[in-house]
This record gives C-alpha cells, structure tokens and sequence, in this order.
C-alpha cells in the first residue's frame, strides 16, 4: 500500500516537473522569438540616412555664406565617423554610454544597476538607455512610460539586427540636439566654432559632448555655468574611461572656450540663402555650393538698405529689398530681402524679393516696346494726356489719373514714358490688348501673373497685377539685353542655355533710349534728380496705389539694380514716391558698382534716323512751332515725315483745352472747346431764361473776338461769354481776324425727352 502511494507521489512529482519544464521551454522559446522578430525587421543604415541637410555656402570666389537650415528646420550636417574627432568620440561614449561596444542594444548590468538605485533610493538615480536607445527615440519619439519604453526597446533591437556599432554611433552623433535647432557634431562645430568637427580639441569637444543631455538646460548661449559643471562630469567620465588622465581633465576645466552666436552659422544673404535652398534638389547636390553672389557686394548693399530705412523711418517706412544683377551673365550678385533678417519683432524673415505686391508704373516700358513692335504706335506719336474714361461692365467708371491730378494734353511717347504718365500707358494698352501684353510678361519671366486678362483690364499697365522684384529684375535685364531673355542664375552648378535673340532689338533699344533720356523725364523728376548718374543708365520708378510700394529698377550696360522699399505689414507710407523711396536707394548701388570703371554707352537704335520734329505735334517742324526735338524714325515714315499736312489737335482734347484756354497749342487757331460739335442739350419747362450755357475758346488771341448765333453776332468779345439757353438747332461761330470755328448743337424741351430737372447734356 505505501508502495503505491509512494508511486502515485512520484508521478505526481514528474509530471509536475514536466509542466514547470514545460512552462520553462515555452517561455524561453517565446524569448528567444520575440528576441529574434528584430532580425526580421531589421533597421539598416540605408534605411535612416539622413537626405535634406544644412548646406553650406559659397559666394562666386569661395567666401564663405553660412550654413542653413533642411527644410524641415533641422541645422544638420552629416559627416562620417573618421571625420569626427577621436576627441569628441571618446567624451560623448564616455558621457552617454561607457561600455557602447562592449553591449548589445540593451546594457543589463546598467539596467540592474538603475533598478537596484532605485529600490533603495524610492526614487531613479541613474539611467540605463544605451546610445542605441537614444537613436531609438530620436527616431520614433515616444511618451515616457511603460509602453513608450517597450517601443524604444524594439527599434533598438532593430537598430542592433541591421547596423554594426559604427554604423550606430554614426548615426547617433549625427543627429545628437545641440541646443537650439542645431543637430549633428559637425553642424555644432560649424556654428559654434567656424571649424569641422575633426579639428576639434578636448575643451571643446567635452563641452559639446555635455549639451545633448538636456540641450535646453545646457544651452551654451544662455546657460554658460550650467553647461561648464556638465562639462566637469564628462572630462571625470573620461578619466574613468581611460580615455584622458586627471591632469589633462583639470587643465581643461581651466580653459576657456567662446561659442559663437548661432546666427553666425550664417555670415551674410540669409534670404537668399533659404530661398536657394527651397530651389535646390536635395538629392543632386552637395556641399558647399558655391553661388553667384558677391560677398562683399552682398554686405554693401545690406548697409545700404539699413541706412536707407533709418533715413526715412519718419516717413513710415522700415522695409526694404534689392537685387544686383550681371547683365551678361544673368549671374545674382547681391539679394537682399529685409533690413535685418534675424529681426523677429519687424519681420525681418520676409523676403522683399520674392514677396508679391503691385509694381506701380515699372510694366509701362514693356506696353510700349510690345505697342511700338507692333506697330500701334512710332517713336514720334503724339499720346493724349487728356481726362478719358472707360466703361467696365459690372464696374464703376475707370478714369485713370497720375498723382498729381494734372494733365499734359498732347505728348511725345518719349516724354508719356520717361514721366511716367498713366493715360498714355492706359491709351497704349487699349490699342495692343490686354491678352497680348499679359502674354508678353509671360514671357518675360512674370509667373504669378496667372489671372484673366479681365482680372487685371487696362489697369495692369498701371501696376493692377502682383509681381516679385525678382521677376522685375528679370525683365530689365531682358530689356538691358535688348530683348534676350536671360534668366536670373544663383549658383555656378547651374547649366544655363544662352536664349536666342528671337525678337528684333530695335524697339527695345528705343525704350532702354527714352529710358536713359534724362531731359526727357524732367517735366516729373527734374534736371537734376536722384534718378540721374554721371554716366548712362536706363532707369524706371513706381509707386503703388495708396503709396503702399516705391520701386526703381534700371541698368547700366554691365548691370541691373532693382530695389523695392514700403512696409511689409501693408501700412501706407508717408510722402514717399518712387523717386523718394527706392531710388535713393538704387542711386548708391549704382554708383558703388561704377565706382572704378564707368560703363560703356548704349548702342543707338538699329536702322533708324533722328530727325527734328515739332514737340507738340510729333511731325517736321513748322514756322509756327516754338518747340523743336529730336526723335527716331523708321526708314519707311521717312516720306510722310516730308509730305506731311497741317497738324490740328483732334476732339479729344477739347476738355483739356477747355481748362487750358491760353495753351500755345493752338495760339495760331481759334477752337471753340465748349459747346462742342454735336452736343445736345435739354430744357425744362419753367426755366427758360434761368439756365445759361458757356461758350468758352482755347488759343491766345490777338485780335478781337465775334461770337455769331445762327447768324446773329452776340454781345461780348472775351474769348468766354454765358448764353440764355432757348430750345432749337444753333450753329455758332467765333471770327477773329481771319480765324474762323464753329459748331452746331441742340436744345430740346424736356417734354421730348425725360431727364432732370434744370438741362443737361446728352452725349
């Protein structure tokens, strides 16, 4: 009995035995499973290479610009580990991870050690994260906690199962935060340092090696104490280490090292700089790039732009930008986008070259150079500068004026351009079409123009579009080239394809002729303007509506400046034009850049012959003209130019002359310019002898004046008398000696038509 008792206890003893065995095997099978799934979904080197970079920069001779930030914001330079020095290798090991090599992901005795503090301690004394778990959570950050910690276990375990230890501490070095939004011991070296990170020495890189701790709390621009006794932590670390001895650790604890402000990671044109980097593929490019720009023009210009602003800070102004362009070559040699890039407070990171605002007057040259390619219009046309109106559907009345409110009456195209004049441009837009002309700018580089020709209606000769200063600065330089599209080129990398002259250069050397015309643009600007150098250049102002934008753009045969000054928060300034706010500005570049060596002249406009016409009318002088110029024509108007008839302003200046009686312009001529031919007029019953029409005259008379009726000769002999209007067909004639005008109009009773109250005219 007992020996069965005594089995039955046996076998109860084996296969319990065999279940713990059991349990046991099934737990180890199910670790060495989860242990072994990393293998399975391993993390190669290849897989977390680091693409967009911080770039360095170069001007045109090898200066340095700065190095900038990926676009994902990331100050990061990626070098290998034999570039790194051993120094910085050693104190980050011995700072973060002491025994990296000798470990897998996980360090157990680290962990044991941190578990052990902490029971004791009831609180975390040390930490047990490797360098891998730290590449792990710089990879796929996680929460904190329990869950979080499983997560970084497994991409460490990844990481282990795809990447040998060098490959690790590659990656981890870096991407290590270096306070701020540098990362990488190459990109700290370089910010802080100006050096790479292989010339690094013990102080240095200790002091680097003690940031990614807490790279907020240590952060060398703020917190120089803070980061000096984390240094002492690291230099002790790698005395344990081996790595350095005590004497060695002391000395440089004594020693003093400088940080470098992290904007000096970029040495000048950071607009430029971002913008290039944000058109450069990441892909095809490597470091330094070597750019087109100047450096010390660059720092020229950016003072320039400073002591501008400060200039006219009374005025409302503190925004300002320009760009510096090789005529030749199309090369950028100077951009800058703000006073001061690193200006928070006044938005200094906007970027005035590429910012989209209205362009005032500066399109005008290109409405006339695509008018006189096309025929509409010769280089002595006379524009009316005249009130004019024109009927919008949908729309108010559009009656375009210059800011001074004033009007010139007839004008030479020379003189509409070179003053800027708004109804000539407006009169020339409406012969060549607004599809034609927004076609041009198109071509010409202005990609944001991308609306209707309805959109923008005759107002995009005035400005009505947004454009950068960028594609401004494009443009002129196609005008300074005489029609060769040259576009803008930024790095010497780029491969760029000489443009074929594809359009006859005449027309654009006759603007580029008005342009440097400085007589021809003193009616607006004076003799002696800011816009005038002591030697040629092209040059054009704008100014946006409610004075928001001033702009000068112009070129010399060698180069074109193009300069914008306003607000970039949209405020209006005060008393700033074109000629007041940009053009001081480009005016110092300008002569800066021929400071040496003065440009050549432009060449004269291909095939065509100066002769001497009359101011006023654009045809070959007449005894009666007091004003006599020189203007270009074409070989083939040569013959109407010497067959020419009597020349007599249209109708269309009637309103002018109106308020312009003793005009010279019609000194030899009597004109009746109110009433005028074929207007119509109507009464109300009641007011018969209470309303009074003017008849008014233009010309400087020296004679005397009769004013007829229907043949009857009335009263008065001023050139302006008030007439009873009476209902009927009138015919009136002025005599003056032997000048002779007249007219015919109606007055009509009300009753034929309706209308208001009192008489109107009926057009």
């Amino acid at each position: 009995m007992n020996r069965v008792k005594r089995w039955r206890l046996e076998v109860q003893y084996i296969l319990r035995v065999s279940k713990s065995i059991k349990l046991i095997l099934a737990v180890v099978l199910i670790c060495l499973g989860v242990r072994l799934l990393p293998y399975f979904a391993s993390i190669r080197a290849v897989d977390i290479v680091q693409n967009q970079l911080a770039l360095e920069f170069s001007d045109r001779n090898g200066l340095k610009l700065g190095t900038i930030l990926t676009r994902d914001q990331e100050h990061t330079a990626v070098v290998p580990l034999k570039q790194v020095s051993p120094l910085f290798i050693n104190a980050i090991l011995a700072a973060e991870d002491g025994s990296f090599y000798r470990h897998g992901a996980l360090d157990m005795k680290a962990i044991l050690r941190a578990v052990t503090q902490a029971i004791h301690s009831q609180k975390i004394v040390s930490g047990a994260s490797t360098i891998t778990m730290q590449l792990a959570r710089m990879l796929a950050p996680s929460p904190r906690n329990f869950s979080g910690k499983l997560h970084e276990v497994w991409l460490a375990w990844r990481l282990a199962a795809g990447m040998n230890k060098d490959e690790i501490l590659s990656a981890y070095i870096n991407r290590l935060p270096m306070g701020g939004n540098i990362y990488g011991v190459e990109a700290a070296a370089r910010t802080y340092f100006s050096i790479p990170a292989s010339d690094l020495n013990i102080a240095q890189a200790s002091l680097l090696a003690a940031i990614p701790n807490n790279p907020t709390y240590f952060d060398p621009l703020q917190h120089g104490d803070r980061l000096k006794q984390r240094q002492k932590y690291v230099l002790n670390r790698m005395v344990k280490e081996g790595y350095i001895t005590q004497d060695m650790a002391e000395k440089t604890l004594t020693e003093k090292v400088v940080f470098q402000s992290r904007h000096r990671g970029i040495i000048a044109a950071p607009h430029f700089l971002f913008w290039l980097a944000s058109q450069l593929s990441h892909t095809e490019i490597t470091s330094p790039i070597r750019t087109t720009i100047d450096k010390p023009l660059q720092q020229f210009v950016a003072a320039q732009v400073q002591q501008v602003i400060s200039t006219l800070a009374a005025n409302n102004v503190h925004d300002a930008a320009a760009l510096v362009i090789d005529n030749h070559t199309g090369e950028v040699l100077a951009y800058v986008g703000s006073p001061d890039y690193f200006d928070d407070s006044k938005l200094g990171r906007n970027d005035g070259v590429q910012a989209l605002r209205q362009p005032g007057s500066t399109l005008k040259p290109f409405v006339y150079e695509l008018a006189l390619e096309k025929g509409a219009i010769r280089p002595n046309t006379i524009l009316a500068d005249v009130p004019t109106h024109y009927a919008i559907p949908g729309a108010q009345l559009y009656s375009p004026t210059d800011y001074t409110e004033k009007f010139l009456g007839p004008v030479r195209v020379r003189i509409a351009l070179a003053n800027s004049l708004n109804i000539p441009a407006v009169r020339v837009l409406e012969k060549i079409g607004v599809p034609a002309f927004l076609q041009r700018l198109h071509q010409l580089g202005f990609t944001h123009l991308q609306q209707t020709p309805e959109y923008y209606g005759l107002g995009l000769s005035l400005g009505s579009g947004e454009v950068s200063l960028w594609e401004l600065a494009q443009a002129y330089v196609t005008l300074a080239q005489q029609g060769k599209f040259t576009p803008l080129v930024s790095v010497f990398s780029q491969s760029r394809v000489p443009s074929p002259q594809s359009r006859v250069p005449t027309t654009w050397q006759l603007i580029t002729d008005m342009l440097s015309d400085n007589h021809a643009r003193a009616i607006a600007f004076g003799v002696e303007s800011v816009l005038n150098l002591p030697f040629p250049v092209a040059v054009k102002t704008g100014t946006s509506s409610n004075f928001r934008d001033t702009w000068t753009v112009g070129f010399s045969t060698n180069y074109t400046v193009a300069t914008w000054v306003g607000n970039f928060n949209g405020e209006p300034m005060r008393q700033v034009s074109g000629v007041t706010g940009a053009a001081p500005l480009w005016h110092r570049i300008m002569l800066h850049l021929h400071a040496h060596q003065p440009p050549a002249a432009f060449p004269s406009p291909v095939g065509l012959t100066k002769l001497p016409i009359c101011a006023v009318s654009g045809l070959k002088p007449t005894p009666d003209c007091n004003s006599v110029v020189q203007e270009y024509f074409y070989p083939e108007d040569t013959i109407a130019y010497e067959t020419q008839q009597d020349f007599t302003l249209p109708s269309e200046y009637d309103e002018w002359l109106a308020k312009h009686p003793s005009s010279s312009l019609v000194a030899r001529q009597v004109r009746i310019v109110s009433p005028r031919n074929g207007d119509l007029f109507l009464l109300y019953p009641g007011t018969a002898g209470q309303q009074k029409l003017q008849f008014k005259l233009a010309g400087s008379l020296s004679t005397s004046i009769e004013w007829w009726l229907n043949g009857d000769r009335l009263e008065g002999d001023s050139s302006s008398l008030f007439w009873d209007v009476l209902p009927g067909i009138w015919s009136l004639e002025v005599r003056s000696g032997e000048l002779r005008d007249n007219v015919s109009f109606q007055v009509e009773l009300a009753e034929v038509r309706s209308g208001r109250r009192g008489f109107s005219v009926v057009k």
